[in-house]
């Protein structure tokens, strides 16, 4: 049995980066919660990355482990930032006679589910990944990624749906 390969090059973690980079910033920014901060935040990561290239262990595809060095740098950007997000008291009022706007009840619904099911929830509708890429990225199951799936949509669901019942 061969052992896998240790390490990454240069030229791989460009790539990624260059043909991911939207979605990279994307995500960073969905996690934590700042668009303003998603590019400097992507930046740090791939230093991270290419600082510490001959620590991959190649056991997992490179681009599942620089999706997991991203997903931790605006993991720790949002825990330094904020230590909870609550969702606002005032998202089922009306305003000027009109129901809210929609994107907005969306993101504050989203800005209180678990860390685990908002990072699912962003890495398999922002960016696009697969469940293994996913389970990889967040060093979780990749069943486990199915379930925190559905249970990051029941909840949405579940956020949603109050307000309609309060009107």
């Amino acid at each position: 049995m061969k052992a896998p390969r240790r390490g990454a090059t240069l030229e791989e973690i460009e790539h990624v980066y260059r043909t991911r980079l939207p979605d990279l910033r994307r995500v960073a920014a969905a996690i934590c919660g700042r668009r303003d901060a998603a590019a400097d935040l992507v930046q740090e990561a791939f230093v991270r990355a290419v600082r510490e290239r001959a620590s991959f262990r190649g056991e997992g595809s490179l681009e599942a482990w620089l999706w997991r060095i991203v997903v931790n740098a605006a993991r720790n950007y949002r825990r330094s930032e904020r230590e909870h997000a609550e969702l606002p008291a005032d998202l089922a009022r009306r305003e000027n006679g009109t129901r809210p706007d929609h994107a907005r009840r969306v993101a504050a619904a989203v800005a209180v589910l678990p860390e685990r099911q908002r990072s699912v929830l962003f890495l398999r509708y922002y960016a696009d990944l697969d469940y293994q890429t996913i389970a990889a990225a967040l060093e979780i199951a990749p069943g486990t990624v199915g379930a925190t799936l559905h249970a990051a949509r029941e909840s949405l669901l579940h956020l949603l749906a109050e307000p309609e019942a309060a009107r």
